[in-house]
């Protein structure tokens, strides 16, 4: 009996090669709609399904291959005497190999104007349907989801008919198909509904890249990004120069992204180093946001990731080669400041989009055995926030850099205080276990710098030793959460020092 294969693919790439190339291997062919019209036009002998189903497609198309002689010929075992009884008691021929990939749901949700109707007609119903039917029966069906394994099935196929083993690793891949395409589809629904905390969380990412290795070199890793990411994010950057990028790499690269995007309105330019701002700058220009950063901290910058929210220009550029960088992340390069960079060989340029995700409102943290799942930390505190808890206000200039500290304490590693001053960070402290240690770090590294300086705290100051501290270091206003038992001992430093304190009523903590 003449083997037979059915091919029924949205994404026709490379369809007619790999259905000559069944043709010459003996394959009969069958298909539908545009798959058959394609195959005709390249003068291929190819059956509509309706001529093996006796069964014209109906529904405007939704029913076609839904039909016990398709779906028999896939699902018989070939080794099961009762299913070769039964198919050729009713005249079914069996289905060798199955070619389908499915309606672009995927990329009809991509479209902003995309509408509810749109969105549900371009579910597949019949091609995930009989890719799972011939995943189950692996066995003897050969069923390809993925154009770019054309050539590998060829060439398995011209093997005696294929071997078992290789069609059982292309259903592996049919199911991760499947699944993520039912995960877009019920992550869809979600949102249509408004879905909050539903009963199951379906996450589905596809790979970028595999990596060397993870935080440390026994650990094996690899990078993903969620489907149809949109806006900034490093998922989306574009490499322009340099080596592939490591997973500390993207994490610190993406800890400067979060911090860059609080800057819109300005030019901005963020230093990290180990997920930790450890200089913030804004300015008229990006060149001018960038020295800014750079004289933050010239220690710690050196190997560390910059983020830029202008294009880099040439006076950017003289002032990025001059000390090693792993990463620059920019919305875009010149010309001559790529021609600037890429000098340095090392040095890894990534150009991505600048635009807040609005959708991406999800953040979503692995535990052993779980996952917790919160909004984003996009909580703004504006100056109109602000309650003035001291005898003396802030004036209008401490107001402006009360709230561009507290925009960069926002992404420190709890505890963490900032002290900034003139549109840039002083000092960070990070990560400590307790507050006084936090700003013990910030005002050793601001030095002199600090006197007429300000502070943000990501919490409240649970006692008034951590204020004392900033009298000393000459901090003349603090921006704090508050809601302490204890803010009123916390006030009463402020006003022994004539120090001007706000509260934001907001927490920034960041395990």
């Amino acid at each position: 009996m003449k083997k037979r294969a059915l091919l029924s693919v949205s994404d026709k790439s490379n369809l007619v090669p790999f259905a000559k190339g069944l043709d010459k291997l003996g394959y009969e062919l069958i298909s539908t709609g545009g798959t058959l019209k394609a195959l005709k036009e390249a003068d291929l002998p190819a059956k509509a399904v309706s001529e093996i189903t006796g069964f014209e497609e109906i529904l405007d198309g939704r029913v076609k291959t839904l039909h016990p002689y398709i779906h028999a010929g896939l699902l018989a075992r070939r080794d099961e005497e009762s299913h070769v009884k039964q198919l050729a008691e009713r005249d079914i021929a069996p289905i060798d190999v199955v070619v389908v990939n499915l309606y672009p749901f995927k990329e009809t949700i991509a479209n902003p104007d995309v509408t509810e109707e749109d969105a549900i007609e371009n579910i597949d119903i019949g091609g995930p349907t009989m890719l799972r039917a011939a995943s189950k029966n692996f066995r003897d069906v050969t069923v390809v989801v993925d154009p770019t394994d054309y050539d590998a099935v060829l060439d398995n196929l011209g093997d005696n008919g294929g071997t078992a083993e290789f069609r059982k690793t292309l259903a592996a891949k049919v199911f991760r198909h499947t699944a993520n395409y039912d995960a877009m589809i019920a992550n869809y629904f979600v949102d249509i509904t408004d879905e909050e905390d539903p009963e199951t969380v379906t996450q589905t990412f596809e790979k970028v890249q595999s990596l060397r290795y993870g935080e440390n070199p026994h650990q094996k890793a690899a990078f993903y990004k969620e489907g149809n990411v949109k806006g900034a994010s490093i998922a989306n950057a574009k490499q322009l120069h340099g080596k592939e990028l490591s997973y500390n790499n993207i994490q610190d690269a993406n800890a400067a992204l979060e911090v860059v995007l609080e800057f819109g309105e300005q030019p901005a330019a963020v230093a990290v180093k180990h997920m930790n701002p450890c200089g913030v700058g804004i300015g008229e220009t990006i060149s001018e946001a960038y020295q800014k950063a750079y004289q933050a901290d010239p220690v710690s910058i050196f190997g560390g990731i910059v983020a830029l929210n202008r294009e880099v220009d040439e006076a950017t550029a003289d002032q990025l080669k001059d000390i090693f960088l792993e990463i620059v992340i920019a919305p875009s390069f010149s010309e001559k400041a790529i021609e600037i960079l890429t000098v340095k060989k090392n040095i890894r340029l990534l150009e991505t989009p600048m635009e807040i995700n609005e959708t991406d409102t999800k953040k979503v943290v692995s535990v052993i055995g779980g996952l917790l799942v919160q909004d984003r930390d996009n909580g703004k505190i504006l100056a109109n926030d602000l309650e003035v808890v001291t005898d003396r206000k802030p004036d209008a200039k401490e107001i402006d850099e009360l709230l561009f500290a507290w925009k960069v304490v926002k992404h420190v590693k709890s505890n963490a205080i900032v002290v900034a001053k003139s549109d840039q960070t002083l000092g960070v402290g990070a990560g400590q276990m307790n507050r006084v240690g936090a700003a013990a770090i910030a005002f050793e590294q601001a030095g002199e710098k600090a006197q007429g300086a300000v502070m943000a705290s990501d919490a409240f100051f649970p006692m008034p030793d951590t204020v004392e501290n900033a009298a000393k270091a000459g901090i003349k206003a603090i921006i704090q959460p508050g809601g302490s038992k204890r803010d009123q001992d916390s006030i009463d430093e402020c006003n022994k020092h004539g120090i001007a304190m706000v509260l934001t009523k907001m927490r920034h903590f960041k395990h």
